[in-house]
């Protein structure tokens, strides 16, 4: 038998949060007692764990007293300011936030890609960001097999992406499209309702934007190569739930497009979905609701000599950002227990 582990969930009231419950119990992680964590405003609210009424609690400074495990799906802020108290109560902390991907001593883990930065004992995991995670888990056996050099990519990030706020004001404004009125505007700067808007999060000195800067940033620590070259166009569409990308690499030695599906074909947490003559392709419905990464549309790309274009669409509250957190864990709890 497994050991069991006192786990906290901090965050948990969130739709990131929810979610790492539900990949608790139907991943079976072997828990001995767990804790809900969130703001006061949400403390006594009641949540359920594998059927049993768990009471939401305020996150305190000595919330994760007797824990060993935490995971974090609240803010940055947030973060910084409860991780290390979780860390001195012997905890360690999974975090979902940006707050510690970059930090040169904190381990940025997607487990198909580098679980051997995942050390048994107290300290901090970072889960990367979810556009980051399907891309990576996607492209690390074509690094291994060939050495990426460059990488471009153009993603359609859903809304979820932003939050349970984001999902409901494009319901909204659905709804309000249909029935002649005008839409209410208050999460994005413009309608998201049958728009594209190329601006996730806030737009930096090199005219990049946040999110596409965490994408080259965290790339390059996850593959563990700062040679790569990567430029990131990211794109929020009116998808409920799930990312999709256009990644173009070129490669230090050519590689043809069956070669790629061959090894993506084997690959841990990919699905290959590439029969174009007969319509099936990866797509947001496909992934929405799963946790694995799908990939399809793999073609050589007719710019560059040693070039593979392909399209990857993954499910960002799950792959993107739960499921990938509770890998962790399990990988961790494994190693702590040996």
């Amino acid at each position: 038998m497994s050991r069991l582990w006192n786990v906290a969930v901090a965050g948990a009231t969130g739709a990131v949060g929810n979610q790492m419950i539900q990949c608790l119990e139907e991943r079976d992680f072997p828990v001995k007692s767990i804790k809900f964590l969130a703001s006061a405003r949400s403390a006594g609210k009641t949540l359920s764990f594998k059927g049993v009424p768990v009471p939401v609690e305020e996150l305190k400074e000595d919330s994760f007293k007797g824990l060993e495990i935490a995971l974090f799906s609240a803010g940055a802020s947030t973060s910084q300011k409860f991780a290390p108290y979780a860390v001195q109560s012997g905890c360690v902390v999974i975090d979902n936030s940006s707050a510690f991907r970059m930090d040169p001593q904190i381990p940025l883990v997607v487990p198909e890609c580098n679980p051997h930065r995942i050390s048994p004992g107290p300290g901090i995991i970072a889960n990367p960001n979810c556009s980051t995670i399907q891309m990576v888990v996607a492209l690390k056996p074509i690094h291994e097999q060939v050495r990426i050099k460059r990488i471009i990519v153009a993603t359609y990030q859903a809304v979820s992406g932003t939050g349970q706020k984001a999902v409901f004001e494009l319901q909204n404004q659905i709804r309000d499209l249909a029935a002649g009125k005008d839409p209410q505007i208050n999460v994005y700067p413009y309608q998201i309702a049958y728009n594209c808007l190329p601006h996730i999060d806030v737009f930096l000195e090199n005219d990049y934007t946040k999110e596409e800067m965490k994408m080259v940033n965290e790339t390059r620590k996850i593959l563990e190569d700062d040679s790569l070259r990567i430029a990131a166009t990211t794109v929020r569409v009116p998808v409920f739930y799930g990312h999709s990308e256009a990644v173009y690499i070129e490669t230090d030695k050519k590689i043809h497009p069956q070669e790629v599906k061959d090894l993506l074909r084997s690959a841990p947490g990919v699905v290959v979905v590439d029969d174009v003559a007969n319509k099936k392709y990866p797509l947001p419905l496909m992934a929405a609701g799963k946790d694995e990464v799908f990939v399809g549309r793999i073609r050589e790309d007719l710019s560059t000599e040693k070039g593979i274009a392909m399209w990857i669409v993954s499910d960002n509250i799950r792959k993107g950002a739960a499921t990938n957190a509770v890998q962790i864990a399990e990988i961790w709890g494994q190693r702590a227990a040996s």
